[in-house]
C-alpha cells in the first residue's frame, strides 16, 4: 500500500516538495538551463562567456541533484516508493546520467542529457503532463481518421489526375503528385491558385475543389479536433483520479471520489431514460390501429 497523505505530510521534505516555492525554483532552474543550452550554440558567445556558461550549467545540475534528494527523502520511511513512478525514474536517470563517466567524456551524449533536463518541465507542470497524455491517448483514434483521410486523398487524387493530369502535370501528373497537392490543400494553402488553374482546364472544376474542401478540410479536420479535445478531457480526468488515489493511498477509486458517484448517477439516468422509452413503447403498442385503446 502506498503512503497515505498524513504519512507524507508528517515529513518535512514532503511539505517542501508540495510547496509552490519548490516548484517555482525547479521551473526557474529548468528555464535557466534551457537558456544556457541555447546560448552554447553560438560560437561567439561560447568563446567569450564559455566558462561562465559552464559554471551556470554546473549550478543547475547541483540544484537538480538537491531537488532529487529532497524528493526521494519525501517518501521516507519508504524511499524506494519514489521509483514506483515512471516520471520519478525518468528524473533519476536524466540527472544521474550526467555523472556516468562514459557520458561525461562524450560531448554529444552529454548535450543530449542536458537537453533531457529541459524535458523534465513536463514532470513539474501538471497541465503539460495532461496535454502530452491527451495527445498519446488520441493516437489510436487518429489512426482511423488517418485511414479515412488517405482514402479521400486517393479517390480525389485519381479524379484530379483524370481531369487535370495532362494539362497540369506539375500538380496532377500522377497519383503521388495529386495526393500531395490535395494534402497541401487540406490546410487551405494555395487553394485559390490551384482552383483557378484547374478551372482554366475544366470550367466545372470548382465542384471538385469545393466538395473536397467541404468533405476533407472541414469535416475531417473538425472530427480530428474533436477527437483530440475528447482525449484531452479523458486525460484530465485520468490525471485527477491518479492524484486522488495518491492522495488517499488507495489502489482503486477513492471512496470519496466524486467521479465514482458521478458515474453511478449517469448510469441511473440512462436506466431511467430507457424505462421511460419502454413505457412509451408499451403505451403506444397497447392502442388499436384506429388510435383507440383495445377493449
Amino acid at each position: 500500500m502506498s503512503a497515505t497523505l498524513p504519512e507524507r505530510r508528517s515529513n518535512l521534505a514532503a511539505r517542501a516538495v508540495d510547496s509552490p516555492a519548490f516548484t517555482t525554483v525547479v521551473v526557474a532552474t529548468i528555464a535557466v538551463n534551457a537558456v544556457v543550452l541555447g546560448l552554447q550554440t553560438y560560437d561567439g558567445i561560447v568563446d567569450r562567456w564559455g566558462d561562465l556558461l559552464d559554471l551556470v550549467n554546473a549550478l543547475c545540475l547541483g540544484i537538480f541533484v538537491v531537488e532529487l534528494a529532497i524528493r526521494v527523502a519525501s517518501y521516507w520511511p519508504r524511499p524506494w516508493r519514489f521509483f514506483l513512478s515512471g516520471w520519478n525514474v525518468f528524473d533519476f536517470v536524466v540527472i544521474g546520467a550526467a555523472f556516468v563517466p562514459g557520458i561525461r567524456q562524450n560531448s554529444t551524449l552529454l548535450r543530449l542529457v542536458r537537453l533531457l533536463r529541459v524535458v523534465r518541465i513536463v514532470r513539474v507542470l501538471p497541465d503539460l503532463r495532461v496535454l502530452l497524455l491527451g495527445v498519446w491517448r488520441s493516437v489510436l483514434p487518429l489512426a482511423s481518421i488517418a485511414a479515412v483521410t488517405a482514402m479521400l486523398l486517393f479517390v480525389y487524387g485519381m479524379v484530379g489526375w483524370i481531369w487535370f493530369g495532362d494539362e497540369l502535370p506539375a500538380e496532377w501528373g500522377n497519383i503521388g503528385r495529386a495526393m500531395l497537392t490535395l494534402f497541401v490543400m487540406l490546410t487551405l494553402e494555395n487553394f485559390p491558385a490551384y482552383m483557378d488553374a484547374a478551372m482554366d482546364v475544366e470550367p466545372w472544376a470548382w465542384l471538385y475543389f469545393v466538395s473536397f474542401i467541404l468533405i476533407a478540410a472541414f469535416i475531417v479536420l473538425n472530427v480530428l479536433i474533436g477527437i483530440v479535445l475528447n482525449s484531452m478531457e479523458e486525460a484530465r480526468e485520468f490525471e485527477r483520479r491518479r492524484a486522488l488515489r495518491e492522495q488517499h493511498g488507495a489502489a482503486g477509486p477513492s471512496p470519496i471520489d466524486p467521479e465514482a458517484h458521478a458515474h453511478v448517477a449517469e448510469r441511473i439516468a440512462i436506466l431511467r431514460r430507457a424505462l421511460e422509452d419502454l413505457e412509451l413503447q408499451l403505451a403506444l403498442g397497447s392502442r388499436a390501429p384506429d388510435g383507440r385503446k383495445p377493449r
